[in-house]
């Protein structure tokens, strides 16, 4: 599937694009049944990637008993979302999502963009990983930090998210803020009220990509409240799409994805994931953030610092696909 090459900026808003073709695809089941194909998960970790040296000591002995494909839970996979900033060259919106068919539940977490990673780079912000590698070496740190393989990936171009808001004739939401903000040299104007509006492509992508006021003022919790905005917005929109009364846009739909996404999994794996997706029902769909510190800093540098203690039980609960708990010698989180 080849993925249109739009030059744009501040890709904020993309893999929430993402998540939501992802689950629009579930109508495709009702035409396409027949063609359904589960994904294969990957066998073990990411082996022979240019992953860097850690920045941290770590011992050979330190690792716990290595994980590989015979201890993964029966119908468990992870697929890792991206929105890529094309003018910046960097990977600047990332959502891991856990599809467990067994238990009909699908989770979605939020990776900040600024989490900082074990690595030996200068920079070692999440985002800048994709400098180092493209989205094949985010997908690797995403693995390494979190101690689980990365399965799959979609990469979705910022025109898809208004294109599918359009499609579904906008969405109500309640913006959570007051929003004045302008940008002339981006040709961004974003001028809202809080308070429950509809909003239709434009308006949502401006809503989810608002960071602060021309005053800057913003949100309390920073680029966490931007992510919560995002996640706020992706369920309202998911619900929407998965109303019955959307299901004759099944055309739409398809040529939106096929456009503006790129992916490594066939269209048999995405409409055996949609099958999933319904099955599941919208109640059955969580979102969550990394655990961490946005105020945190490493070296002089300001970063999200990870929770080591919070985030291990947050995998190990929603995102682990191993049969074994994880520990914190699977993951490799760098803590100052």
């Amino acid at each position: 599937m080849r993925r249109s090459k739009r030059k744009t900026s501040g890709l904020q808003a993309a893999a929430v694009a993402a998540v939501c073709i992802l689950f629009v695809m579930t109508a495709l089941i009702g035409l396409y049944k027949c063609f359904s194909k589960e994904p294969t998960p990957k066998q073990d970790l990411p082996k022979g990637l240019p992953v860097p040296e850690a920045d941290s000591a770590r011992e050979p002995e330190d690792a716990a008993a290595p994980l590989d494909a015979s201890q993964r839970k029966e119908h468990f996979h992870t697929i890792l979302l991206g929105g890529l900033d094309d003018e910046n060259g960097g990977s600047d919106t990332n959502l891991l999502v856990a599809v467990d068919s067994q238990n009909k539940r699908i989770n979605v977490v939020s990776l900040p963009r600024d989490t900082l990673l074990d690595v030996s780079w200068s920079v070692k912000k999440l985002n800048n990983a994709y400098h180092h590698g493209g989205f094949t070496q985010t997908m690797a740190e995403v693995s390494r930090l979190l101690g689980i393989p990365v399965d799959h990936y979609v990469t979705v171009d910022l025109q898809a998210f208004e294109e599918l808001v359009d499609a579904i004739d906008g969405v109500d939401f309640e913006i959570p803020v007051d929003m004045d903000y302008d940008d002339p040299y981006q040709n961004l104007y974003i001028h809202f009220p809080q308070g429950l509006r509809h909003l239709n492509g434009e308006e949502a992508l401006k809503v989810v990509r608002w960071r602060q006021n021309n005053d800057g003022t913003g949100y309390a919790t920073a680029d966490i409240g931007r992510i919560g905005t995002q996640q706020a917005f992706l369920k309202a929109a998911a619900q929407q799409m998965l109303h019955i009364s959307n299901w004759d846009k099944i055309r739409t739909y398809a040529e939106i994805f096929q456009k503006w996404v790129d992916t490594d999994l066939e269209l048999a794996n995405l409409i055996w994931l949609g099958e999933q997706v319904l099955t599941a029902g919208s109640d059955n769909i969580a979102f969550h953030t990394l655990p961490g510190d946005g105020a945190g800093y490493y070296k002089g540098a300001s970063y999200y610092v990870l929770d080591r203690e919070a985030t291990l039980e947050l995998i190990n609960t929603y995102f682990n696909p191993y049969q074994r708990e994880l520990v914190q010698e699977d993951m490799h989180i760098l803590v100052p």
